[in-house]
């Protein structure tokens, strides 16, 4: 693999944003309601955002100056005066709408009313949510940390949640977040937004029989190791196992009807490990790890 290296020194920073916004990607959205001490309610969106903590249940967001001329944002102004917001979760029947609060609208502006979102009261802070939000989360500014003094310097806001309110449409059997319902967006490069939707979700499941420490890729033997069939990923589902097969196992495995026919093959030693590399592949693919190792092993 062939790297381009780049000292950040060296970058302008419309260059670097480039770089990082395509790379450090999909970031979700937070859709920040604030109000400043005169009660004029301002709401922007902002990709740089996560969460941070569960006990205390901690968000963090954060509004950097314009990198054109060194401004701060209204989102920004308000928290310092009232140390509040409510972060409502942008889904994709709000992203267009969502979008129009991201222009620079002059302050005292409501961005509820130029994109059409209705206000709801808020019950523990004093902006109000985005009614068209599937999940609000009300919140408390606890410190606000400058990152910088130049154009484009963040300025972390530390949020800590008080209060969630989710529209039970999105729930399961459960009462739990339904990824495939919430239909969440997320912020790429550029002009790069991703959906997500059913079609691209998947899971990492680790079932009961490997919970704990894994046996990790630096004990496998070295000729799975540096197979040329199997992907990083199947040596990382190879690698939760607590321990291998058995030798006694193994050879009940090369006994059955499944993998009987591959081994009387008289294919040379070469072809006949790809054969049971890409035998193992299969069952990897089908969830079967524990099958996968014996076919490895023989």
């Amino acid at each position: 693999m062939r790297l381009k290296t780049f000292d950040a020194s060296s970058l302008t920073p419309t260059e670097m944003q480039g770089y990082l916004h395509y790379a450090i990607a999909p970031r979700p959205i937070c859709f920040a309601s604030t109000i400043n001490k005169n009660g004029e309610v301002n709401l922007s969106p902002f990709s740089f955002f996560n969460v941070f903590s569960i006990n205390p249940p901690i968000c963090v967001f954060s509004p950097t100056s314009r990198a054109r001329d060194n401004t701060t944002k209204h989102t920004l102004e308000n928290v310092l005066e009232i140390p509040e917001c409510v972060i409502n979760m942008v889904n994709y029947d709000m992203v267009q709408q969502t979008y129009l609060t991201s222009l620079d609208y002059p302050k005292g502006v409501n961005e509820f009313s130029k994109a059409g979102f209705t206000e709801l009261a808020s019950e523990t802070v004093k902006p109000p949510r985005v009614a068209e939000s599937t999940v609000q989360l009300e919140c408390a500014v606890n410190e606000v940390i400058s990152l910088g003094k130049n154009g484009g310097a963040g300025n972390l806001i530390i949020a800590e949640v008080k209060r969630m309110h989710i529209y039970e449409g999105i729930l399961d059997a459960n009462g739990k977040i339904d990824p495939h319902k919430i239909d969440l967006v997320a912020r790429l490069g550029g002009d790069w937004y991703c959906r997500v939707t059913s079609d691209n979700l998947f899971k990492i499941a680790k079932p009961i029989d490997y919970a704990g420490i894994g046996i990790g890729v630096d004990a496998f033997p070295e000729e799975v190791k540096n197979s040329n069939v199997l992907t990083g990923n199947n040596l990382g589902l190879l690698g939760l196992v607590k321990t291998l097969p058995s030798d006694k196992e193994v050879e009940a495995f090369s006994k059955t009807d499944e993998m009987k026919e591959l081994l009387d093959d008289t294919a040379d030693r070469h072809n006949r490990t790809t054969r049971l590399h890409l035998k193992a592949k299969h069952l990897l693919d089908n969830g079967r790890v524990m099958d996968a190792w014996k076919v490895l092993l023989m």
